[in-house]
C-alpha cells in the first residue's frame, strides 16, 4: 500500500468513526485490495463491516444480488454493475457506505470494453456515485489507480456528508 493510500485510509478512519457509519465493499478486479485499505487501521472493527471479493459473475449475481440478466445485458464491466454491486455490498453487508469495483485491469479486456477500463461506484443506499477509468498502465498500476480513485471516492463522499467543523 502506497504513502497516499494509507494517509486517505486515515482520513477515512476519522470520518468513520466520528459519524459512526460503516462501510463495505464489493470488489471484482481489485481482488481485495479496498478492503484491506480500510482494514489496515488499529479500531477499524467499529466501521468496517466487510467486503465481497466477487471475480466471477455468478458470484455477483449470487453473493451480490446483480441481476444475472443485468449481467448478460450490459457485462460485467459496466456502469450498472458496479452500481449494482454496490447496491449489494449495501444491502447484503448491512452497511451506510458501499464500494464497488468493477473492470479489466489487465493484461486482457474483453467483448464490452478494452483492458484498463474500471468502473468505481461509492454511495449509500440513496445516493451511488460511478466513475469510469480508462487507460491501461499495467494490471499492477491499473488496479492501484482503481483502489486509489475508490478511496478517494468515498472520502469526498464523507466530507459532503459529514463535514468535520460542524459536528
Amino acid at each position: 500500500m502506497n504513502i497516499q493510500t494509507k494517509l486517505i485510509s486515515r482520513e477515512i478512519s476519522e470520518y468513520l468513526w466520528r459519524s459512526n457509519q460503516t462501510v463495505s465493499t464489493a470488489e471484482s478486479c481489485t481482488a481485495g485490495k479496498i478492503s484491506a485499505a480500510i482494514a489496515a487501521l488499529p479500531g477499524a472493527s467499529t466501521y468496517f463491516r466487510g467486503g465481497i471479493v466477487a471475480y466471477a459473475n455468478d458470484l455477483k449475481a449470487l453473493l451480490l444480488g446483480v441481476p444475472t440478466a443485468l449481467l448478460e445485458e450490459k457485462g460485467a464491466v459496466s456502469e450498472e454493475v458496479a452500481r449494482a454491486m454496490a447496491e449489494g455490498a449495501i444491502e447484503h453487508l448491512q452497511t451506510h457506505y458501499g464500494i464497488a469495483v468493477t473492470g479489466y485491469a489487465g493484461p486482457s479486456g474483453g467483448p464490452e470494453a478494452p483492458v484498463g477500463t474500471i468502473f468505481v461506484a461509492v454511495g449509500t443506499a440513496e445516493r451511488i456515485e460511478v466513475r469510469e477509468l480508462k487507460g491501461d498502465d499495467g494490471r499492477e498500476e491499473n488496479v492501484a489507480r482503481a483502489t486509489l480513485t475508490a478511496l478517494q471516492m468515498l472520502l469526498e463522499r464523507l466530507k459532503n456528508d459529514f463535514p468535520l467543523g460542524e459536528e
